[in-house]
């Protein structure tokens, strides 16, 4: 059955629930999901509510109007609506390692992400071989030591993700920053995984630096990017634990486990249309 889902956020106010699922029911809409939190302390209502659009009087491209006109203004809402006939496009990025981009192709293939792959993109040609396993075209734009030329890439892949009619993009372990232009273009529509728990062990080489710190887990964390490096909204983390005998080597391949999971997990929430994010947080809707 195609439903339409919308995601909000406004002040706090008495009657919203009301007021929005009699929008829906008015207009001969089945709901079939609603889950709704308020932030006490910033005094924040978040919503998500998905109806049947079988026999709904408002046509598909009208309710975004009708409910800007109807609710905007009156309960200052930010709001977004999504259909489940409607398959996000995704990018992957990858660099030289291969486990997150294998796990994610995977479960693509298995149905476990309702998503179209229309390319994979790389600043190496080590993985071109999986991405033909699956049949995906692949794209490399190899980056100068010196990041030299770093804007003419970044504008070529701007112009094919553009072109692909992409609507976010994984970072599967791209061992590059992404910049301000991209960011901004693709903004909480940028998923990457950082091998750390973070805040901890920001940046490079985490898991040295968790071994040198003698700490007695390691974690993964994925998270939207954002001007921040590795500070963007939090999505999805998980944790391993480890001992005294564990070595950098072995850090990172029990990390590696856990990476994968943990940006599937925050893909599949983001595909759903399941995470809200506000001031640099996420509300994840079960």
């Amino acid at each position: 059955m195609k439903t339409a889902i919308l995601l909000l956020h406004c002040p706090d106010k008495l009657g919203i629930i009301a007021e929005l699922t009699k929008f829906i029911t008015d207009n001969n809409g089945n709901i079939v999901y609603l889950d709704q939190y308020v932030d006490t302390v910033d005094k924040m209502f978040f919503m998500r509510i998905e109806w049947e659009l079988d026999g709904f009087r408002i046509p598909q491209d009208k309710i975004e109007e009708y409910f800007r006109t109807l609710y905007c203004s009156r309960y200052d809402i930010v709001f977004n609506v999504y259909f489940s006939d409607v398959k996000p496009r995704m990018a992957i990025f990858v660099s030289k390692m291969s486990h997150c981009l294998y796990d994610l192709l995977a479960r693509f293939k298995a149905g476990e992400m309702d998503v179209e792959i229309p390319c994979i993109v790389s600043n190496h040609e080590n993985l071109r071989y999986v991405a033909e396993q699956f049949g995906i075209p692949y794209y490399v734009w190899s980056i100068a030591a010196d990041h030299s030329n770093k804007a003419e890439v970044e504008k070529a892949e701007m112009e094919l993700l553009e072109r692909e009619r992409v609507d976010f993009i994984v970072l599967a372990r791209y061992m590059q920053i992404i910049t301000d232009g991209m960011i901004a273009r693709y903004p909480h529509n940028i998923i990457n995984i950082h091998h750390s728990f973070l805040p901890a062990f920001v940046g490079a080489k985490p898991y040295d630096q968790a071994y040198k710190r003698g700490v007695k887990i390691v974690g993964a964390t994925s998270h939207y990017v954002t001007a921040e490096l590795d500070a963007g909204p939090i999505i999805e983390q998980d944790v391993v634990r480890i001992s005294h005998k564990d070595t950098p080597e072995s850090l990172a391949l029990k990390g590696r486990d856990l990476e994968k999971i943990v940006l599937s997990r925050a893909v599949k929430k983001h595909v759903e249309r399941k995470v809200l994010t506000f001031n640099n947080k996420t509300i994840i809707f079960s």
